[in-house]
């Protein structure tokens, strides 16, 4: 009866995914084309992340290790864990001042009606093409200078071992933050791993926990933020991983 359920659950996703994508994604991808307009494009994405993160039962708090301001002034690259497609909403509702853009996939792209968005306002990558891969940088250099951050997860994407607490970090996050001079945002997301896992069978709604671990300024040694960041992330999701248990 609990897998009949969770099917039932995963089907109101897409149903709910079509609604707002129909009604939400396309003045968003009108706005994308006036590069002037995204900021305004960017507040009916978060009104779509809003809408697929309540709308499937799920809620947050945001609790914070570190005293540390965001400043809206400046473009941040945003890294947290990575266990579920809900990540992507959740770092649109918890950056709410600073229009994000993602490094994503490519073959998002074939999703009808979804893809045709997606492209417009992603820096879509071919992880099986290193000219792709060495694109990235560039594009994402004019995405920020445009004023949007970059949202990353640093871990390539979700391992299939649910074992692994925290997967090897890849290295484009911090040679952006390094050959960029800008800050990453440090965030660590709990909960969603088991609420809203990739198995279709599992999952329910729930309250996840987000923690803000603060802001590790640029460098020169992208090896040494990708240390830093690592440490940071997993050090968090053992001990209070952990402690919700």
């Amino acid at each position: 009866m609990t897998k009949i359920l969770n099917y039932l659950w995963r089907f109101w996703l897409l149903l709910l995914a079509f609604f707002l994508t129909v009604t939400i994604g396309i003045p968003v991808f009108i706005l994308s084309f006036n590069k002037k307009h995204y900021k305004y494009g960017y507040k009916l994405v978060r009104i779509w992340c809003f809408g697929m993160f309540y709308g499937m039962g799920f809620r947050y708090d945001l609790i914070k290790l570190s005293e540390q301001e965001k400043d809206k002034s400046i473009p941040y690259v945003f890294i947290s864990n990575h266990t579920s497609i809900m990540d992507i909403m959740l770092t649109c509702i918890v950056f709410p001042d600073h229009p994000i853009c993602f490094v994503g996939k490519k073959e998002l792209v074939k999703i009808p009606i979804f893809g045709t968005i997606y492209k417009r306002i992603c820096v879509m990558v071919d992880r099986t093409s290193a000219k792709s891969r060495a694109d990235v940088y560039r594009r994402c250099a004019e995405k920020m200078e445009e004023g949007n951050s970059i949202a990353i997860f640093p871990e390539g994407g979700v391992p299939d071992d649910t074992s692994i607490i925290l997967d090897d970090f890849k290295d484009g996050a911090f040679m952006l933050s390094s050959k960029h001079n800008s800050p990453i945002a440090v965030y660590t997301f709990i909960g969603l791993k088991e609420m809203f896992p990739f198995e279709n069978s599992k999952g329910y709604p729930g309250r996840v926990k987000v923690y803000f671990n603060g802001i590790i300024e640029p460098t020169d040694s992208p090896k040494d933020l990708k240390a830093e960041a690592y440490e940071e992330i997993k050090k968090t999701l053992i001990r209070y991983s952990v402690e919700r248990k």
